[in-house]
């Protein structure tokens, strides 16, 4: 099974960026983790962080053929990105959305997620554990899926 994890603006800057509300690991520690459990369940992952909304797109088409399934934290495009949930329609693979707070406790403009309609499932204020909840969640639904 090959998976991929992809992370939107500014969290490159995980354990440096507002630490109090985003805690102090690293994304490099994060993905390194994730890769780990992701070879422990079967899966191989491939990681990508990018910070504008059109590179996060040109990863996600990327995907097309190459991936059985995602894991996707936007940051704030989350919030705004249209084309984001549509570039996952386009190449028809599922994903699922995590957020490392609880966007539904936070400003009201990050309360709503345009990508939360087109994901399996959607993560919110676990911090890091999130991602690897959502990469067990999706390695058994693609499972059962395949049969």
């Amino acid at each position: 099974m090959r998976l991929a994890l992809l992370n939107g603006p500014n969290l490159n800057l995980l354990g440096i960026r507002e630490p109090a509300l985003y805690g102090t690991r690293t994304l490099g520690e994060i993905e390194a983790e994730l890769t780990a459990l992701a070879r422990s369940l079967g899966a191989t992952l491939t990681c990508v962080q990018k910070n504008g909304e059109g590179e996060l797109i040109d990863a996600i088409h990327a995907l097309r053929g190459q991936c059985d399934g995602a894991i996707i934290n936007a940051g704030a495009y989350s919030h705004t990105s249209l084309a984001i949930r549509d570039a996952f329609a386009s190449v028809s693979v599922p994903f699922v959305e995590v957020h490392l707070t609880n966007i539904h406790a936070r400003e009201p403009e990050r309360r709503h997620s345009m990508l939360a309609a087109g994901a399996r499932a959607v993560l919110v204020g676990f911090g890091p554990a999130g991602y690897a909840l959502a990469l067990r969640g999706l390695v058994e639904m693609l499972g059962a899926a395949r049969g």
